[in-house]
């Protein structure tokens, strides 16, 4: 109820335009009229129209008063605040399959203490030769390597065995015709297995591989190999070098021989 009053006080303090003008106009010609005193009741009805006009004007006043400030302690709209969108955890995608890195592949294994990579587990594979020597369980055979140039050879021994070995002495000698001198050693069974050495003597260049105590050579098909520099004489002749294989086993020992057929 309170509120319907507000309003409608509030619009009709809006809509009064008050003529002071006019007011203040007719005050003074009801005070400004012809004084009669022989008569009282005139008088007096002249001040009662001032007392009343007055009083209109003071509650016209009043009334505009009370609507102004209403419309002062009405409070302002409140701002309307905007709750920004909550936006959803960013998620990274996985590279493209582009830029995947790709595999590569790890190169040849090598024997320790050698220059040439270790051969395929179903063992060394040479070019047959007429230097071939057999004893026992064991066979052999020598030639140069065809890797071998005018600078730099490679003799290989391949021996075979068909029963385990507990004892075994490989040596290999090498003629040094123009200074020939030893650049390494490889073979197939493992180097901590063999005690190896190089040594010159009587003008040749002896490599030696002699099994460790306690350790054994499988029954199997093995590679040993001797390495260096052919000098100032060119392109080596393997006229003059030779092996020996001296080896204990199961069914006794056994020993072969031979020399180290050219490349053909």
């Amino acid at each position: 109820m309170n509120e319907d009053i507000d309003r409608r006080l509030r619009e009709a303090a809006e809509a009064h335009r008050p003529d002071r003008a006019r007011m203040l106009a007719r005050v003074e010609r009801g005070m400004a009229g012809p004084a009669v005193r022989h008569r009282a009741r005139p008088f007096a009805r002249s001040g009662t129209r001032v007392v009343l006009a007055g009083l209109a004007a003071g509650g016209i006043l009043a009334t505009g008063g009370l609507a102004v400030a209403a419309i002062v302690a009405t409070p302002p709209p409140s701002p309307t605040v905007t709750t920004p969108a909550t936006l959803p955890p960013a998620v990274s995608s996985p590279p493209p399959t582009s830029a995947r890195p790709t595999p590569v592949t790890p190169p040849p294994a090598t024997t320790p203490g050698s220059s040439r990579p270790a051969p395929s587990a179903t063992g060394p594979s040479s070019t047959p030769t007429a230097d071939e020597s057999r004893n026992g369980p064991l066979r052999s055979a020598g030639s140069l390597d065809p890797k071998s140039t005018v600078y730099w050879t490679q003799s290989d021994l391949v021996l075979k065995t068909t029963q385990p070995l507990t004892a075994l002495t490989v040596e290999i000698r090498i003629v040094q015709a123009g200074g020939a001198k030893s650049t390494g050693t490889w073979q197939t069974l493992p180097g901590d297995d063999f005690t190896v050495t190089v040594q010159e003597a009587d003008g040749a260049l002896v490599y030696r591989w002699v099994l460790k105590p306690g350790r054994t050579v499988p029954a199997g098909s093995h590679e040993f190999a001797a390495q260096f520099n052919n000098g100032a004489g060119g392109a080596h002749s393997p006229a003059g070098d030779g092996y020996r294989v001296d080896a204990q086993g199961t069914g006794g020992s056994a020993s072969v021989r031979g020399g180290f057929a050219p490349k053909r």
